[in-house]
């Protein structure tokens, strides 16, 4: 049976090493420190006040699976919702209900909190996380397109240059 739980500083370990993995399965090669993870992990999670939340999902007490999300606002008539910002369930427990548990509890906390919205992305290539939103009767939202402002691109627009396009 899975059991889903919120993250608490007695689980940072299991959650480091599992989001570790997550990062191996997306082929990060280099990873900061696991003891730097740690503090990261404990300053989004635990930080005063938590920039993030996350909900880890076990097994027989074995953690095998993980979500990250945030409260955004605003959504539909200044409500909130919440935005997944990453699922990852070990390939050993895929397929077995782990992912359907962690998306219901999920969405409980949504209802829980008065979010209008539970929300996420995918990336277009990972068609086995597209084919299990489906599974789960959520619809595609095609109506907005995705920014990502990284590396150099940010710096320099937070030095205020422009980045080469009209604007």
């Amino acid at each position: 049976m899975t059991v889903v739980t919120p993250v608490q500083p007695e689980h940072i370990e299991a959650f480091a090493a599992l989001a570790e993995e997550m990062d191996r399965f997306y082929g990060v090669t280099d990873s900061d420190p696991f003891d730097v993870r740690l503090r990261q992990i404990n300053d989004v999670l635990f930080g005063d006040p938590p920039s993030a939340h996350a909900l880890l999902a076990w097994v027989d007490g074995r953690p095998v699976g993980f979500a990250a999300y945030s409260f955004l606002w605003p959504a539909v008539g200044f409500t909130r919702s919440v935005f997944l910002k990453e699922l990852y369930v070990i390939e050993t427990a895929r397929r077995t209900g782990v992912g359907k548990a962690i998306m219901r509890s999920l969405a409980e906390v949504a209802v829980k909190n008065d979010c209008s919205r539970l929300e996420w992305q995918t990336d277009t290539p990972n068609t086995d996380a597209q084919r299990f939103y489906e599974d789960l009767g959520v619809d595609v939202n095609g109506s907005k397109l995705s920014y990502r402002a990284q590396g150099e691109a940010l710096r320099r627009l937070a030095n205020g240059q422009a980045g080469g396009h009209p604007g």
